[in-house]
């Protein structure tokens, strides 16, 4: 399980950039397990740091700026996660501490990866992304954004109100924190109902063979 996402109000950052792959989020020099944690300094370095496989913070990238502190919600462009399938990807993503991506579009795999992994993909159009990045960039430790899963909506300040869409599976698995499995377990007990009739009906089925 994740942790369950029904309302988030955070710094937001633009990262309006198109294409977005999952090279450019973490590199696949900066893979150096295949567990969850231990991702995070290896997120954008390409673009976080001055040099390649080096640790200094390039002043220039949105996510070292002081006023980009403690970002949750990236601003995206068109495409965002496309590439390679990697689900390290997300996990850098999440790791770090972003829990929303309010992009045009994704590439399908990525967007699905983030509902698994408690992040909200959030698809708008264009202008209205620009219209957010001009809101908050005044002060954006001030001018938060909130995304509103029960909702369906984006706000930021107190005129804008941008709904978006998704699909009642998707918005459960983020609203109960729900991986794919824990969405499949949820009918455990139709699941188990089912085995023990058909165990009964057809009992051979379930003989293990025996051992020469």
């Amino acid at each position: 399980m994740t942790e369950p996402i029904r309302q988030l109000t955070a710094v937001a950052a633009p990262l309006i950039r198109s294409n977005v792959d999952t090279d450019a989020i973490i590199p696949s020099r900066e893979i150096t397990s295949v567990s969850k944690t231990g991702l995070k300094t290896g997120l954008f370095a390409g673009w976080r740091y001055t040099t390649i496989g080096g640790r200094e913070p390039d002043p220039s990238f949105v996510l070292n700026q002081p006023q980009y502190a403690n970002t949750q919600i990236l601003l995206g462009g068109e495409n965002f996660g496309c590439g390679s399938s990697r689900e390290h990807a997300v996990w850098a993503l999440h790791e770090f501490g972003i829990r929303a991506i309010v992009a045009p579009s994704f590439a399908p795999i990525f967007f699905g990866n983030c509902v698994r992994n408690g992040i909200v993909p959030i698809r708008i159009d264009a202008d209205i992304i620009q219209l957010l990045a001009s809101h908050i960039s005044a002060d954006p430790q001030r001018h938060r954004i909130t995304v509103d899963v029960d909702t369906l909506t984006v706000v930021a300040g107190e005129r804008m109100h941008f709904p978006f869409k998704l699909d009642t599976e998707t918005r459960d698995m983020l609203r109960n924190g729900l991986d794919a499995i824990d969405l499949t377990l949820v009918y455990r007990a139709a699941i188990d109902a089912f085995l023990s009739c058909d165990r009964a009906e057809r009992p051979w089925i379930y003989r293990l063979p025996e051992r020469a």
